[in-house]
């Protein structure tokens, strides 16, 4: 973040100011004919075939035209192209809420973050006071949404029905967590820390989730990464992705990145509410995988949603063209883990009968989106079926099998693009 930047971003806090949104309202749903035939045997349609999901382009305050899921709450997916590069721009960053009731309004004058709970001193603090007394930090991190792709699973599950754009990388500038819960002091005994912005709704009906709340264990070492962000590849950040601040947690789905963070509390008993005991929860099985008759059977444990799985992607050609047999193309790509950096890529256009090593792009840490580059040539015309693998630090590979859970997690299959070369004379 540059210091013309800070001094902007500071230059805005420090003013009296209402940051004021109508959020618009859009209903339409898609076209019929857009929709994925069903499949032989089902009740509704089938996977998504589509690289994003099936909806129509709307406009909302400090964004550009991105694809709509639902408008209660707001729910926008980025489109494919934005993921040429490998930081997202913050005007096309993806958008989820969970509840209805999202603030489109913030008046710094009288926002404050609070920390208390099980802690020798309950702090407060403005946003001139997080910029200005303690060290500024930065890391680039992928945000993903829990459901991405969820449009991928069959059986169809409820939810978001996502394609691949809810996710995005941004370069994250704020106060590390650690820093702030040592000057509050945590006193022993404490067990989670939790967190709490503004959004608010109904929820679930009988399950008092009428707040939107997480929390992280004590002892998890992904606290000492974690970062009360203000700003957002060095600009404040829109107030659909959490302005004034929020929570940044390298390596974790973002169900954990509070928006409009506003409370942090120090917890001696273990978090009981609807976010944290019901929902957000995995089978406790080799990649979260189980099966409809096991869920119906009541036999799969399940335990709390954390590190994202290596992902990779082919962004472009997408394969809305053509291609002269004999020409050289660039293929071009991001992959990412939660787990560490990705240090190899795959490229394979025999549809994974064989693979070769791509170009790996510029490392910007351990989270971060990593473009890649593939130089490629068909020699001959035909249809061809281009698929990638990441591999990260710690020697987790993407898979070629689907996955599938009731929450509609953690898919992360090879992706696969056809590319139709034409004939060049």
């Amino acid at each position: 973040m540059s210091r013309r930047s800070a001094l902007r971003l500071l230059g805005a806090a420090g003013a009296s100011f209402g940051f004021s949104a109508t959020l618009r309202s859009a209903t339409t749903p898609p076209q019929e004919s857009t929709m994925p035939p069903a499949l032989p045997g089902s009740t509704g349609p089938g996977p998504n075939p589509y690289w994003n999901s099936v909806g129509m382009y709307v406009n909302e305050p400090q964004k550009a035209p991105l694809l709509l899921l639902t408008d209660r709450p707001v729910q926008l997916e980025t489109p494919r192209h934005y993921f040429a590069t490998a930081f997202t721009p913050n005007d096309a960053f993806y958008v989820r809420w969970h509840l209805d009731g999202i603030p489109n309004a913030i008046d710094l004058k009288n926002w404050r973050l609070r920390i208390d709970g099980n802690v020798t001193k309950a702090l407060s603090f403005s946003l001139p006071d997080l910029m200005r007394k303690f060290p500024a930090q930065t890391v680039a991190a992928v945000n993903q949404c829990s459901g991405n792709s969820r449009s991928r699973f069959q059986p169809r599950v409820p939810g978001g029905q996502w394609g691949n754009g809810a996710m995005g990388n941004a370069k994250w500038t704020g106060v590390r967590l650690s820093t702030l819960l040592s000057a509050a002091g945590m006193k022993s005994g404490s067990l989670q820390v939790q967190f709490q912005g503004l959004d608010t709704g109904m929820g679930p009906e009988g399950y008092g989730s009428k707040a939107f709340l997480k929390s992280l264990a004590v002892t998890n070492p992904v606290l000492e990464d974690c970062l009360i962000a203000y700003a957002m590849n060095g600009e404040p950040l829109p107030l659909l992705n959490g302005f004034p601040v929020r929570l940044v947690v390298p390596g974790y789905f973002a169900t954990y990145w509070m928006k409009c963070l506003t409370w942090i509390r120090v917890l001696d008993k273990q978090d009981e509410n609807f976010w944290v005991k019901t929902a957000y929860r995995i089978p406790d099985t080799p990649r979260g995988a189980t099966t409809p008759k096991e869920v119906k059977a009541g036999t799969v444990k399940t335990v709390p949603i954390h590190r994202m799985p290596v992902r990779s992607f082919l962004i472009s050609p997408d394969g809305g063209s053509k291609i002269p047999a004999g020409m050289d193309v660039i293929l071009r790509g991001i992959a990412f883990s939660g787990y560490g950096r990705v240090n190899e890529l795959e490229v394979s256009d025999n549809d994974g009968k064989t693979w070769l090593p791509a170009q790996l792009g510029e490392d910007f840490g351990a989270y971060s989106f990593r473009t890649w580059e593939f130089r490629w040539t068909a020699k001959k015309p035909g249809r061809y079926f281009i698929s990638v693998r990441a591999t990260d630090k710690t020697g987790n590979i993407q898979p070629d099998e689907p996955v599938w859970n009731p929450g509609g997690y953690l898919w992360n299959r090879i992706e696969r693009q056809e590319i139709t070369v034409g004939v060049a004379e």
